[in-house]
């Protein structure tokens, strides 16, 4: 088989591992075109394992993008810095490649050789010899970023360690409230809450007119039905320590609604912009194993 034929067989493979890597589709079809513009450039005879060869050359141009964005000074790519068609592109990603919304949050929140040594490890199953030479480094140095990456991803230190059993229950309220809302039942969502419940929100996440603070569980229920859309791209997770459900569509964080609770029902909603310097964990200690 040609070398040109065995990447396209490749594409779709390194398509994938460069969206975990860039966190955007666009960036990841820019990245693999121009590995194949590589590919048709190099000295074919020198190239004996294609398939691995293909992989080092998109994870360098992946890293080398990371790498560009952290010069610039650029955030991660949230996404109310992003057009609304390139997040449908990558919502539309997301749902075809069966990729977890949580998974890409959390990985903004790694180093680019930390993002690079985890993805590539971790959900490819690349050597660390291989990663070592993506990386520049060597193998122990590249297996210790993947490891790092992996302690921060699964939120694995002693801190979330202690809230996971005092925060079961609340939890267990945040998934059934996303649950009703996504399937508009508002007078589950009526329960869930108490009666004179407040939803407090940053006045730029809505729409023009819209109410900052909003009283009453019947009053904050019916209010879901105007934000579906977001609603279905939120994703509970930790913020700061706090009980939160993440706003994440096409996997770019734009808001975190994170809840107080008395009485084992919600007595406030607060919705704001989700910053860089958050500290955003997986619900539970391990949980990425299960994202």
């Amino acid at each position: 088989m040609e070398l040109i034929e065995e990447f396209e067989a490749e594409r779709a493979r390194l398509l994938s591992l460069a969206h975990r890597i860039l966190g955007s589709a666009e960036d990841a079809e820019d990245a693999v075109q121009t590995a194949w513009v590589r590919v048709q450039a190099a000295d074919h005879t020198r190239i004996r394992t294609p398939a691995a060869w293909f992989t080092t050359v998109t994870a360098r141009l992946c890293l080398d993008q990371l790498r560009a964005r952290g010069r610039r000074g650029e955030t991660p790519l949230f996404a109310e810095m992003l057009p609304g068609d390139r997040i449908a592109v990558d919502e539309e990603f997301l749902r075809r490649d069966k990729v977890s919304r949580a998974l890409m949050v959390l990985l903004d929140r790694l180093t680019p050789t930390q993002r690079v040594a985890y993805v590539l490890h971790d959900l490819f199953g690349v050597p660390f010899r291989e990663i070592a030479d993506v990386l520049d480094t060597t193998p122990t140095n590249a297996k210790k970023l993947a490891s790092r990456a992996r302690q921060r991803l699964e939120g694995t230190d002693p801190a979330s360690a202690e809230e996971a059993p005092r925060t079961a229950g609340h939890w267990r309220i945040v998934e059934a409230f996303l649950s009703a809302a996504r399937g508009g039942h508002i007078d589950t969502l009526v329960t869930l809450m108490a009666p004179e419940v407040v939803r407090a929100a940053d006045p730029a996440l809505l729409p023009e007119g819209g109410a900052v603070e909003v009283i009453g569980n019947h009053a904050v229920a019916e209010e879901t039905r105007h934000f579906a859309d977001r609603v279905h791209a939120s994703i509970p997770m930790l913020v700061n320590g706090a009980v939160a459900a993440v706003i994440a569509p096409g996997g770019h964080p734009i808001a975190a609604i994170t809840f107080t609770f008395e009485d084992d029902r919600i007595a406030r909603v607060s919705i704001a912009r989700l910053k860089p310097t958050d500290e955003v964990r997986p619900v539970r200690p391990g949980g990425l194993r299960t994202l």
